[in-house]
């Protein structure tokens, strides 16, 4: 079997898996989860284009998440503009802010990158806090409409969370063939060595700066989901402990991995429901997580699994002495 054959096995077995997990549910609290945990894996998958397929750390990835949930909530609030195309407004404006911000900052390395996009994600953190006028400030904003399709209108959790998982299989489908794809190869070569990039013709300076945009749309896309689907916003929500956590997502589910940002959304989502009496210590946990990821399994719950499944394999295929 091909490569591009066993990927599309892959997800026609994952996308059935997902549509058909409604059935075994008990509750609507269940559903609810996972409609943060298909946010979440938008948001993780955006981030691992970025950090796993190009090697460019970004510690402000919340800001474009709140954005994108900023911009649709007052443009349909405020403006009345139609959910749908705030939607596609939300993504363009920010993707373009990304594209224009990405040529300087992307010119930093190392810890001067994680830097600067730590200053940019607080800077948008401080600014939905104090235009208490424009975002409704700390206290939030409310009353953003919910997404609708002719009369059917997403206003229940199993409604939502087929449209948010329409969108995230779409958009794991594309990052898919993205990853597969020409492009993806000469990502892969910059995060292996932007000179010998360079050097085989690869313009690394503005695929870098593309896939820090395509990053943000998808991230804008993910905060205008959020906003119609909760119908309320406010900055509590994107702050530096946010972006972290997308971090250690992308670095606990496998870098360089489509199915490992849903392994790591999918467990840091569901994680704090597990955790609630530590409370403020949540963030403690995921940076004790992040040292045994890189100390005991540097590839990610995804390189893990393979290790696993191929020991497995060996064993079964070894014969009896």
């Amino acid at each position: 079997m091909t490569k591009g054959k066993k990927n599309l096995t892959t997800f026609l077995f994952f996308t059935i898996a997902v549509l058909m997990t409604p059935l075994f549910l008990a509750g609507n609290y269940l559903l609810n989860v996972l409609v943060f945990v298909g946010i979440n894996t938008m948001l993780a998958i955006a981030l691992n284009l970025l950090l796993g397929f190009a090697g460019q750390i970004s510690l402000g990835h919340a800001a474009f998440f709140g954005l994108g949930a900023y911009i649709s909530g007052i443009l349909t609030t405020r403006y009345a503009v139609d959910p749908w195309f705030a939607m596609m407004l939300s993504a363009i404006s920010v993707g373009g802010l990304a594209f224009i911000i990405g040529f300087p900052i992307l010119k930093l390395k190392g810890h001067y990158l994680a830097m600067a996009t730590l200053g940019f994600g607080i800077i948008m953190y401080i600014f939905f806090n104090e235009t208490v006028d424009l975002t409704g400030g700390p206290s939030g904003m409310s009353g953003i409409p919910n997404l609708l399709v002719g009369p059917l209108i997403f206003d229940s959790d199993m409604k939502n969370y087929f449209l948010i998982w329409g969108f995230t299989l779409f958009i794991m489908l594309l990052s898919i063939n993205l990853s597969d794809s020409r492009i993806g190869r000469a990502l892969r070569s910059i995060h292996d060595s932007e000179v010998a990039a360079r050097v085989m013709g690869v313009n690394v300076r503005l695929l870098k700066v593309q896939i820090f945009s395509i990053s943000a749309l998808i991230s804008a896309i993910a905060g205008s989901l959020y906003a119609h689907t909760m119908t309320f916003v406010s900055p509590a929500s994107f702050g530096f402990n946010f972006s972290i956590e997308l971090v250690t997502m992308v670095i606990i589910g496998g870098l360089g991995s489509i199915y490992g940002s849903f392994l790591g959304a999918a467990i840091l989502t569901m994680l704090p429901e597990f955790l609630r009496v530590f409370q403020d210590f949540d963030i403690v946990i995921y940076g004790l997580l992040l040292i045994l990821m890189t100390m005991f399994m540097p590839g990610g719950l995804v390189s893990g699994i393979r290790w696993l499944a191929s020991a497995v394999s060996s064993g079964l295929r070894k014969e009896p002495d």
